[in-house]
């Protein structure tokens, strides 16, 4: 039995975290005097989520128990030619999972918000930002149509360069959220375009009604070309993701994202932001069936992220940073799942990984409170006695990251690394061996940081920087907890209360969901597979009996033993011979300056790309803006007309005998033309 959905109560969805949003940074900020205090800020904002968690859950399960749908539009804001503009919700099962990550999420941040921020001076302008953040997502992800889905789009990555260079007197994360809206706008042209190209050829920007002209768009090439339309398109749709969800060369803004305050980094660069790229692919999936050239782009982009982005967390001493590394990594692997025509299995890991990885962000800023300050991994060491509450979440985290069997991410993980094994498109082999490597990577540098954090010897009195007031002009996170090199303390409960909540499903939501979600009806309507080409989810699916048979399969597989060796050499290695790394670094020391230089990327950009693009613009500016426009048009015409003034001013003289000698010249010349040619 198919239910219907009420339009005004998707409409609170968004709604709710909004007005929260506008209360907060109007009347809880200098903007209209700090009429309402701290406390009714976070209340306020807190309550706006809740009701759209609470809203959503039920959303979610009248999708699942009532198969309840929802696409209509709600506001039809103009048409040109023929091309509504409009703003409409689509409710199924990939949008009702999407609201519920958004919300949950988001709702933990802002629990765990006032702890972390808790004497910070921006602390209701925060709680304003994480809100319209959260309003700018689930319009992103309830949308029907590609208008609303660019605003979303835009919206994320303006309230996104707010959060990034939330403390701005600090130099280094102006200079981060500045880094981050450009590169994101690189990837957002090519998104336009392709959304452009689809409006151009479909005549329309509704998801449905595009979706039932992909076969007329997969009939024509582009012009000029021998391409295809539609690889134009999805290639163009791509890259958009590419910017959103950070995927190499486009990755480069999201490590200095860290400069944020580390809630925004679980909200904006764990949870949500980053994978509206991957919710974006899986919902196009009609369109992107078309093309195998899209796809094996899609699938070898994905694996040089996964793998090379792994082996930069490897060499990193901050723990955010570290982390964040690894979310690159993970968003490569999800985008190897989409090449792979495994879409449901994307958006399965988008899920598992939300929670797991959101949890490791936030128990990094715990650890970040209790050590006073510190955010260095080398100065850390036996915490685990001080902070147990972290210490057990943060290993749930960790375990769920590897794809430890049972927890979350075995079973996305291992589910993904099974579909690109099974795909038969260009790229798949280089994609497989880079997942499978994957596997060890992140098990050896998710432990590393583990083992130098809450093992081994105390280290913290040791840190050179612990006397020092780093304030905001310094490289950490400051959330007003001061600086001193007292022993670490565990969390308050509103900062470790998110940690465990964030912990239960990082446990069980796998084992709960793979089996609707990937090979039940939960995405029927949502997620469209051409299964006569891509067969990885039908192989997938006749390998599959059930969440325990796959844990236990799991224990004799090779990720499985990847994972263990990475484990085990990162114990080795950092708590039971410290010496070997130094070791291995002086040996190979070429390949360390490498990865220490982020494979030269940014040097590339700051220095070839953004002079030249520099040079350009001077060469724009003082050739084309000074020289031609302002030199020979503007200035050009008025002294031009001002010289044939002066010649035309010389002629007039005002003397009777000079204007007779000229009619009569006049006269001459032209008796002299009529009798010449007259001969």
């Amino acid at each position: 039995m198919s239910a219907t959905l009420s339009a005004s109560t998707l409409l609170a969805v968004p709604l709710a975290p909004l007005v929260g949003a506008a209360l907060a940074g109007v009347f809880g900020t200098q903007f209209a005097g700090n009429r309402i205090g701290r406390k009714v800020t976070h209340s306020l904002t807190i309550l706006g989520v809740l009701v759209a968690f609470i809203i959503s859950a039920f959303t979610l399960r009248s999708v699942i128990v009532d198969g309840a749908r929802f696409n209509a539009t709600l506001y039809e804001w103009m048409i040109v030619g023929g091309l509504k503009m409009e703003v409409g919700f689509l409710v199924d099962g990939l949008t009702a999972m999407m609201m519920c990550v958004v919300t949950f999420v988001s709702l933990m941040v802002h629990i765990y918000t006032i702890g972390y921020m808790e004497e910070d001076e921006g602390y209701n302008r925060f709680f304003a930002y994480i809100s319209l953040f959260t309003f700018s997502m689930l319009m992103l992800v309830m949308s029907n149509n590609m208008l609303q889905l660019f605003f979303g789009w835009e919206a994320v990555g303006l309230v996104s360069y707010l959060l990034i260079g939330f403390w701005f007197n600090k130099p280094t994360a102006v200079f981060a959220n500045m880094k981050a809206f450009l590169v994101n706008r690189v990837g957002d042209f090519g998104f336009i375009l392709g959304i452009g190209l689809i409006a151009a050829y479909a005549g329309t920007l509704n998801y449905g009604e595009a979706f039932a002209k992909a076969g007329t768009l997969a009939a024509i090439t582009f012009p000029g070309t021998e391409w295809m339309l539609v690889t134009v398109i999805c290639i163009c749709l791509f890259i958009g993701a590419m910017g959103k969800s950070a995927q190499f060369p486009l990755h480069v803004w999201l490590p200095d994202s860290m400069e944020g305050p580390t809630p925004i980094s679980a909200l904006i660069h764990a949870a949500t932001m980053v994978t509206a790229g991957i919710f974006m692919v899986a919902r196009m999936s009609p369109l992107f069936e078309l093309s195998d050239t899209a796809l094996s782009f899609i699938l070898v982009i994905g694996a040089i992220t996964a793998l090379f982005m792994g082996f930069l967390g490897i060499i990193q001493n901050d723990i955010k940073r570290v982390i964040a590394y690894s979310t690159l990594s993970q968003l490569g692997y999800m985008t190897v799942a989409l090449g792979a025509s495994a879409y449901s299995v994307a958006v399965f890991h988008l899920m598992t990984h939300a929670f797991f990885k959101a949890l490791l962000f936030l128990g990094a800023g715990s650890v970040i409170i209790g050590m006073h300050h510190n955010q260095d991994i080398r100065w850390m060491g036996g915490v685990r006695k001080y902070m147990p509450i972290t210490w057990i979440t943060f290993v749930i985290g960790s375990l769920a990251l590897i794809g430890t069997p049972l927890f979350s991410g075995f079973y996305s993980k291992d589910s993904i690394i099974e579909a690109v094994h099974e795909s038969h498109l260009w790229g798949a082999n280089f994609a497989y061996f880079a997942v499978l490597a994957g596997v060890f990577v992140t098990a050896f540098y998710s432990f590393r940081l583990y083992f130098l954090v809450f093992h081994g010897k105390e280290r913290y009195d040791q840190n050179p920087d612990a006397h020092h007031d780093d304030g905001h002009g310094h490289g950490h996170d400051d959330h007003g907890h001061g600086h001193d090199a007292h022993k670490p303390h565990e969390s308050p409960l509103v900062v470790w209360l998110p940690l465990v909540l964030l912990a239960i499903p990082s446990v069980v939501i796998g084992f709960i969901t793979i089996d609707p979600m990937l090979y039940g009806g939960f995405f029927k309507d949502a997620i469209f597979i051409n299964g006569d080409k891509h067969h990885a989810m039908k192989e997938l699916a006749e390998t599959f009996h059930g969440p325990v048979a796959m844990a236990l399969h799991g224990l004799s597989t090779p990720p499985f033993w990847l994972a263990l060796a990475g484990v085990v050499l990162s114990y080795y290695m950092y708590m039971i011979n410290p010496a070997l790394p130094a070791a291995i670094k002086r040996a190979f020391a070429p390949v360390y300056t490498l990865l220490e230089n982020k494979y030269y990327l940014d040097w590339i950009n700051e220095n070839i790309l953004a002079r030249g693009a520099r040079a350009l613009g001077t060469a724009f500016w003082k050739g084309g803006d000074q020289a031609v426009i302002d030199g020979a048009i503007v200035n050009g015409s008025w002294k031009l007309v001002a010289r044939l003034a002066g010649a035309v001013r010389w002629l007039q003289t005002g003397f009777i005998y000079h204007y007779a000698f000229a009619m009569l010249l006049g006269i001459f010349v032209l008796m002299t033309y009529f009798v010449w040619f007259n001969k």
